[in-house]
């Protein structure tokens, strides 16, 4: 019996051997035809710039074309879905940004989130900053929450929709500081900055790319970046969290995911192109310039990291009583 058992367990280990490494030559072979990454953005927008970026970098280096396929709509949720019930060969890859995390607790979705993706890599932080009209009586985050606490519920933040990450983010921060804000969502980025820009809105968190032209012109002020850390695009403006908001952070950023059942090695292969594409010296100039933050996080540690914000969106979205649509 023991023998028997024994030949069981060598088998099982041979099989499993043999398909990690026909798994891991398949990887090394890989690409053989043509790759699609489906972008969950309309063009134009920073997931789709980024996205078109990275499938440049990854056709120069395997000598295959990556076909760029913009599928918008339902916050980034169909071609979410497209990619999740895709074969999980590695010739269909997605493109999306941090409002994947979201989604799962906001809409009813046709696949499963944690299983059905596979995050690859985070390529790109897109960082925010919290900017506010310059009537406002306030020159940083302190000065608001004073400000904001004598005029509760009067002062109103602007965001590019309902559920959105800047609506969330706005009131997390809202929450940890004890704050009353009144939300005003837009269709839109670009209309929601515009309204504080008239003064018809206090304030809002949108990215530093959106914003930069306003403040550093006169027309808005920021008072301070959103991230859980400093940025290079802003290294002189703090962070929320250190401006009298501890524990608050939010970024939004840019990322790649497979279908959920992809071979890792496979996985793994697209992640080194998308590291080595973002972490290089002219790549770092001109994403920096461009307001991003370059990262290129391994398999695991974005997995790690897509999992927690899945989880703490959720806390979120059910403090401010939305429900699922």
């Amino acid at each position: 019996m023991e023998r028997t058992t024994g030949n069981i367990f060598k088998a099982v280990l041979g099989f499993s051997a043999a398909v990690f490494a026909a798994g891991t030559a398949h990887a090394q072979a890989y690409p053989t035809k043509p790759v699609r990454m489906i972008i969950a953005l309309a063009p134009g927008g920073g997931v789709d710039t980024t996205g078109r970026y990275l499938a440049q970098k990854m056709s120069e280096a395997w000598g295959q074309n990556v076909v760029t396929d913009n599928r918008p709509g339902a916050g980034g949720s169909i071609a979410s879905e497209l990619v999740a019930k895709s074969v999980p060969d590695g010739y269909t890859m997605l493109m999306n940004s941090s409002g994947i995390t979201i989604t799962p607790s906001i809409m009813k979705l046709g696949y499963d989130p944690r299983k059905d993706l596979l995050p690859v890599s985070l390529a790109v932080v897109s960082p925010g900053v919290l900017v506010v009209h310059p009537s406002l009586p306030v020159k940083n985050v302190q000065e608001l929450i004073a400000f904001a606490k004598s005029k509760p519920g009067e002062l109103l933040f602007s965001s590019s929709g309902q559920g959105s990450g800047q609506h969330l983010a706005m009131e997390m921060m809202a929450q940890i500081a004890g704050l009353k804000l009144t939300h005003v969502p837009y269709k839109g980025t670009a209309p929601s900055i515009t309204d504080v820009v008239a003064g018809r809105i206090s304030m809002t968190i949108a990215s530093v790319i959106s914003t930069r032209p306003f403040f550093t012109s006169g027309k808005l002020r920021a008072l301070a970046v959103v991230g859980p850390k400093r940025t290079p695009a802003l290294p002189d403006y703090p962070t929320v969290a250190e401006s009298g908001v501890p524990g608050f952070g939010y970024n939004n950023w840019y990322a790649v995911f497979m279908p959920g059942a992809t071979p890792k090695p496979i996985a793994q292969r697209v992640q080194q192109v998308i590291s080595k594409a973002v972490t290089t010296p002219e790549a770092q100039k001109l994403l920096i310039g461009q307001g991003l933050d370059p990262v290129g996080s391994t398999v695991e540690e974005f997995s790690k990291m897509y999992n927690e914000e899945i989880t703490r969106w959720a806390k979120v979205v059910k403090s401010v009583g939305m429900q699922v649509q």
